[in-house]
C-alpha cells in the first residue's frame, strides 16, 4: 500500500518556478476519466448483479424492484463513499433470511425503516472507528452463520423450484416438502433444471471457444436460457412482475414493539457490517495477487467502508430497497475482470438504474422458477466444504455446527449468540486444558508441556517436575504460547533448585529449539522464553551505573541491532536470549566492556548457530538486498525488527534525521549519495524507503535552531532539513496527516513532512531518476511511532499526504 513517488528529472534547464522553493508545483485540476478496464469490469458485474438482485428480492418476499434499488444504491453510494474501492455492494444472500423474517413480522414499509435505522447505526459505528473489532469474530461463527442462512435459503427456494410457495420457517418448509413433492409443476421444474444445468456447466466449457464463451457470466446465461426457452415453448409459468415505479412503496414510520424493532435493527446492523468488513478483507487478498493494483488501489479502510455501507443502507431503505452489504461473488468478479478503481463499482450501479428504467418489458419475461433455482444454488454454495475442512482442522467444528443449527432453527441473531457462547466455552476449555507428560530416555528426563501453562496447571507441573531425581539431566519442552506468573514462578524456582543440586536443565520451545537463560539471571528475572522485547529489570542501586530501571536488550542481530535472528533469518524469533544491556544488571557495575563481551558471548552461543548457514550462503553468493532502507540513527529504531527482515534483506543507511541531501557540489553529502548510487546502480534494489519516527531529536533541534548560532557539525548537517521546515510552513500546502488525524504537535508534523520532503530530494539523484524512468524502482515513505510500536506507510490519496496504518491484521496484505 505504499505509494510510488512520480519521477521528475533533475534538469537544470527547466523553466523558472513561480512557487515557493522546496515545494511541489501546484497540482492541476484532475479530469474525470473512466479507464477501459473499469468499463468492461462494470459490465461484467452488472450482468451478474441483475439476475441475482431480482432473485434475492424474490427469496425475501419483498417487491422485486427493491432488489434493483439496493443494487443501484450499493453500487453508486458505497462505490463513492466506501473504503474498499473494488468491493461491490448490493442485496446479499446473507441478508435474505433476516429480511424475510422482518417482512413477515412487520411488513415491507417497516422493514425499510429498520434498514434506514441500521444504516444510521453503521454510520455511528464507523464514526467511533470500531470497524476492526468485527475482525475479532471467530471465522467459525461467521461461516456457520452463512451456512445456516444458505440452508434456509435453499430449502425455501426448493418449494418455488417445484412450483409451490415457501413457508415462513425452515421447519415448516421441511414439513411441507412431502406434500409439495406430490404437487410438482412440470414447467417450473424443467425451467429450474435448465437454469441449474447452464449455471454449473457454463464455467466448464472446454477448449478455446469455451474460454471465450466463459467471459459471459454463468448466472446471466442460465436465466437468459430459461427465459428464452420458456418464451419459445409457450410455457405458462409465474414470471417477474415489476409494477410501475410510481406505485413503488417507500419507507414508513416503524410500527411494532420497541424491543422487537431494536432487535431487528441490531441484527441487520450486525449481519450487514460483519459481511461487508470481512468481504473488504477478502478483496484485499485478491488485490494483493495483482501487483499492478497494490499501489493504485491501496488497502481497504474499514472504518470508511462501514460509513459507506451505513449511508447506502440509509438511502436504500428510504427509497424502498433491500438492505445492502458487500457481496463476495460480485466483488471477486470485479477484481478478476480487471477493475482498477472505484469507478467500476459506481458504473455498475448506473447500469442497474438504466436497466430498471428501460428494460422492464424484458425483465418481466423471466420465470420466477429460474430466479429461485439461481438463488437456491447460491444458498447451497454458502455451505462451503472448504470452510468445513478449515474449521475442522482448527478444531472449531463444534462452534460451526452450533451456529449453523442455531441460525436454521432459531434465527440469525440467536444462532450467532449461541455460536459466541460455544466459542467462549471452547476457548476457556483450551486455556485450562494442559497436558503434561514425563518420560526418561537415555538417562535424560523429558517433561513435555502441551498447551497454555496457567495457574490451573501448576499442581500437575509440580508433580511432573519432582519426578526428576536430584542431579539428573532434564529437558523441559514448553509447547504453548502463554505462561502466567504462577506457572513461571513454579518452573523458575524448580530450575534454580535443581541446578543448585547439581542437575542440568534445558528449556526448549515448540519443536525442541533451545531456550537460553539470560545472563546475570540472579539479578534479572525477565522471562527467558519470551521473544525479544525492551523489558525493564530491577532498578539500579547505584545512580552512577546507568539509568534507573535500565533496559535489557536482545541478542545482537546480524545487522548489529538489538534483536535476535530466527532460523529463517528473520528478526525476532521466539527462541532468543535476552542479554544484559546498558543500565541493566551489568550496568550496576558500570563496566560497558563487560556488557559488550557478554552480549557477544550470548550471540556466539545462541544466535550464531541459527544464522551461520544463511550467513555462509551470503558470504559465498554476495549480497542482493531488495530495498534500500534510509532511516534515522535513533537507537529505538531496530530496522530488521520493524520490517521482519534478516541478513541480506535490507541495505541500511542511517543518519541523524533520516536526511537525503540534494546532489550538488555545495549542498551534497557524498556518504549518503554514494550509498544511494551503490544501492541503485550496483545492487539494483527494487525500492527505497525513507523512514522517519516519532520524537525525533533532529527534528526537535531543527525547530528550535537559532539562525545566528555557532555552526557546529550537527548544525551544518541539519541544514539539509531546512526544506522540510519550509515545506511545513507553506500556507498553500495541506499538512501531512497520520491515519486520518492531524499530527499531535509541531515536532510530529515536521517528522511527517520531512519524510515527504526527503523523498523529493531522493528523486533529484541521477541514479534514482534513471531507475524510476525505467520502471525498475519504487519510492516509499514510512513513519514509525515509537510509543505505539506502529508503522505507517505514505499514501498519496487524492493529492493528500496521508500516513496510514500497517496493522497486525494486514499481514495478508503488503509487507513493509
Amino acid at each position: 500500500m505504499s505509494a510510488c513517488v512520480p519521477t521528475r528529472a533533475a534538469d537544470s534547464t527547466r523553466p523558472e518556478r513561480n512557487h515557493p522553493p522546496h515545494s511541489r508545483p501546484p497540482v492541476p485540476p484532475r479530469r474525470f476519466r473512466i479507464a477501459g478496464a473499469d468499463l468492461s469490469a462494470s459490465i461484467a458485474v452488472f450482468l451478474i448483479a441483475l439476475p441475482l438482485s431480482l432473485g434475492i428480492a424474490l427469496a425475501t418476499g419483498a417487491p422485486l424492484q427493491s432488489g434493483l434499488v439496493a443494487a443501484a444504491v450499493g453500487g453508486i453510494v458505497v462505490g463513492r463513499l466506501g473504503g474498499s474501492p473494488l468491493q461491490v455492494s448490493g442485496p446479499a444472500a446473507g441478508l435474505t433470511v433476516v429480511t424475510a423474517e422482518l417482512i413477515h413480522l412487520y411488513g415491507w414499509r417497516t422493514t425499510c425503516a429498520i434498514t434506514v435505522l441500521a444504516g444510521i447505526a453503521q454510520v455511528g459505528l464507523g464514526c467511533l472507528r470500531v470497524a476492526r473489532t468485527a475482525l475479532a469474530v471467530s471465522p467459525a461463527i461467521v461461516h456457520g452463520m452463512l451456512a445456516g442462512i444458505g440452508v434456509t435459503i435453499a430449502v425455501a427456494q426448493l418449494h418455488v423450484v417445484l412450483g409451490g410457495v415457501p413457508q415462513s420457517s425452515v421447519l415448516e418448509n421441511f414439513r411441507a416438502l412431502p406434500a409439495q413433492l406430490t404437487r410438482v409443476h412440470p414447467g417450473a421444474v424443467s425451467m429450474s433444471l435448465l437454469t441449474l444445468t447452464l449455471l454449473f456447466a457454463w464455467p466448464r466449457l472446454p477448449g478455446r471457444a469455451g474460454r471465450i464463451l466463459r467471459t459471459v457470466p454463468a448466472a446471466l446465461v442460465a436465466v437468459a436460457g430459461a427465459t428464452v426457452t420458456a418464451s419459445l415453448t409457450g410455457l405458462v409459468l409465474p414470471k417477474v412482475d415489476l409494477p410501475s415505479w410510481s406505485s413503488h412503496a417507500l419507507a414508513g414510520l416503524p410500527e411494532g414493539p420497541v424491543l422487537g424493532i431494536a432487535a431487528a435493527v441490531l441484527t441487520t446492523t450486525l449481519v450487514c457490517s460483519v459481511q461487508s468488513l470481512l468481504g473488504a478483507v477478502a478483496v484485499d487478498k485478491l488485490v494483493s495477487a495483482r501487483p499492478e493494483l497494490q499501489t493504485r488501489v491501496g488497502r481497504s479502510r474499514l472504518d470508511r467502508e462501514l460509513l459507506g455501507q451505513g449511508a447506502a443502507n440509509a438511502v436504500s431503505g428510504a427509497l424502498g430497497g433491500l438492505p445492502v452489504a458487500g457481496v463476495a461473488v460480485r466483488s471477486s468478479a470485479n477484481v478478476q475482470a480487471g477493475a482498477v478503481s472505484r469507478n467500476s463499482t459506481m458504473l455498475h450501479g448506473v447500469l442497474v438504474v438504466i436497466a430498471a428504467l428501460l428494460m422492464v418489458p424484458i425483465l418481466e419475461l423471466i420465470p420466477l422458477a429460474s430466479l429461485a433455482a439461481l438463488v437456491m444454488a447460491v444458498g447451497i454454495q454458502m455451505v462451503s466444504l472448504h470452510h468445513i475442512r478449515t474449521v475442522t482442522r482448527h478444531r472449531e467444528v463444534v462452534v460451526y455446527a452450533v451456529t449453523t443449527l442455531g441460525v436454521v432453527l432459531f434465527g440469525v441473531l440467536e444462532g450467532v449468540a449461541l455460536g459466541v457462547a460455544v466459542a467462549v466455552v471452547v476457548a476457556m476449555h483450551r486455556l485450562a486444558r494442559t497436558r503434561i507428560t514425563h518420560e526418561e530416555r537415555d538417562e535424560v528426563h523429558h517433561i513435555h508441556v502441551c498447551g497454555q501453562l496457567t495457574f490451573l496447571a501448576v499442581p500437575r507441573l509440580s508433580r511432573a517436575l519432582h519426578l526428576v531425581p536430584r542431579g539428573a539431566a532434564a529437558v523441559v519442552e514448553l509447547d504453548g504460547s502463554f505462561m502466567d506468573h504462577a506457572a513461571y514462578e513454579s518452573l523458575h524456582d524448580w530450575q534454580q533448585s535443581h541446578l543448585a543440586q547439581g542437575g542440568a536443565v534445558e528449556l526448549t520451545g515448540r519443536g525442541g529449539a533451545r531456550i537460553a537463560e539470560p545472563s546475570g539471571s540472579a539479578h534479572c528475572r525477565c522471562r527467558p522464553w519470551t521473544p525479544w522485547r525492551n523489558h525493564h529489570c530491577e532498578p539500579s542501586a547505584n545512580p552512577q551505573s546507568g539509568s534507573p530501571g535500565g533496559r535489557t536488550g536482545g541478542t545482537a542481530g546480524p545487522d548489529g541491532s538489538d534483536e535476535a535472528a530466527g532460523p529463517d533469518g528473520s528478526g525476532g524469533s521466539g527462541d532468543v536470549t535476552a542479554s544484559s544491556g546498558p543500565g541493566g544488571a551489568d550496568g550496576r557495575r558500570g563496566h560497558s566492556d563487560h556488557q559488550l563481551a557478554r552480549g557477544i558471548s550470548a550471540f556466539q552461543r545462541n544466535t550464531a548457530p541459527l544464522v551461520r548457514d544463511e550467513l555462509a550462503r551470503l558470504a559465498r553468493e554476495g549480497q542482493s538486498p531488495s530495498q534500500l532502507f534510509l532511516t534515522c540513527a535513533d537507537s529505538r529504531l531496530v530496522t530488521s525488527m520493524i520490517t521482519s527482515s534478516g541478513p541480506g534483506d535490507l541495505f541500511v543507511v542511517r543518519n541523524v534525521g533520516n536526511l537525503v541531501p540534494r546532489p550538488g557540489q555545495e549542498s551534497g553529502d557524498d556518504s549518503v549519495a554514494a550509498a544511494i548510487e551503490y544501492a541503485v546502480d550496483v545492487l539494483h534494489v527494487r525500492s527505497i524507503t525513507v523512514c522517519g519516527h516519532s520524537g525525533c531529536g533532529a527534528m526537535q533541534a531543527l525547530l528550535n535552531s537559532d539562525p545566528g548560532g555557532a555552526q557546529t557539525p550537527l548544525r551544518r548537517w541539519l541544514r539539509h532539513g531546512l526544506p522540510s521546515l519550509e515545506r511545513m510552513a507553506a500556507a498553500e500546502r495541506p499538512g501531512a496527516r497520520l491515519a486520518g488525524r492531524a499530527p499531535a504537535d509541531a515536532v510530529e508534523q515536521l517528522c511527517l513532512t520531512n519524510v515527504v520532503q526527503q523523498l523529493e530530494h531522493l528523486r533529484a539523484h541521477d541514479s534514482v531518476t534513471r531507475a524510476l524512468r525505467a520502471g525498475a524502482l519504487e519510492l516509499h515513505g514510512m513513519y514509525f511511532h515509537v510509543g505505539e510500536a506502529q508503522a505507517y506507510l505514505l499514501v498519496d490519496r487524492d493529492g493528500d499526504e496521508l500516513f496510514d496504518h500497517v496493522g497486525a491484521e494486514e499481514e495478508l496484505r503488503r509487507p513493509v
